[in-house]
């Protein structure tokens, strides 16, 4: 009896995400085709729908893994020494993430069909509390240490912070040109004045651009 390898599995699973990826920020949901996605991914049908049972589920699976990635970044940034390091490395990396013409246009895409598709929704919707009540631990802990203004609620800030994040994607959706250097600059810029750390509190004012 043949012994499936797990890890090989994972790594066949994930390319083909990554594929799929590339099919669906060019062509969109709709016009995308399961035929699109095995020439993209080196694949006959019969393997996509061995991982996958349908497109909607290879479309799905982009932002599982996306909701897995934002976990881990959270967990790292949560045992961080310092929580507004943390804050602002997460925000940048964050940042750099949206603004990839990829990502921008898969984003926008799964607004779209969020609209139709409630299941789908609701993914995107836990997606976003979680970054949300992460971006707020690390706001109430940082205020805590003196180190940011602690007259601003944290689930407040947090939602401004993502905020500021996602406008983001608006703006690099109708400007290809834009410099995420230069606007991660910006966005750290406006993040120390709306969060004030205290001064003398050891911040670097390149922590954010690392």
């Amino acid at each position: 009896m043949r012994t499936v390898d797990p890890v090989k599995q994972a790594a066949k699973r994930r390319a083909i995400v990554d594929a799929a990826a590339g099919c669906f920020a060019q062509k969109g949901f709709e016009r995308t085709t399961t035929a699109d996605i095995c020439r993209a991914a080196g694949i006959s049908s019969g393997s996509l729908f061995y991982y996958f049972p349908s497109k909607r589920a290879v479309f799905t699976a982009i932002f599982e893994e996306d909701a897995r990635e934002t976990a881990d970044r959270l967990a790292a940034s949560m045992s961080a020494a310092d929580p507004w390091v943390a804050l602002l490395d997460l925000v940048a990396e964050r940042a750099d993430e949206v603004m990839h013409p990829g990502v921008v246009r898969l984003v926008l895409e799964a607004a779209a069909h969020a609209a139709r598709d409630e299941e789908f929704a609701e993914l995107i919707r836990r997606t976003d509390a979680a970054l949300r009540d992460g971006l707020t631990v690390l706001v109430e802990r940082a205020a805590d240490a003196g180190l940011i203004d602690p007259g601003v609620a944290p689930s407040a800030a947090a939602g401004w912070v993502a905020a500021l994040v996602d406008a983001l994607i608006s703006r690099a959706s109708l400007d290809p040109d834009l410099d995420p250097s230069a606007e991660r600059a910006v966005l750290r810029t406006i993040l120390v004045r709306f969060l004030r750390p205290v001064a003398g509190a050891g911040v670097s004012p390149g922590a954010c651009g690392r």
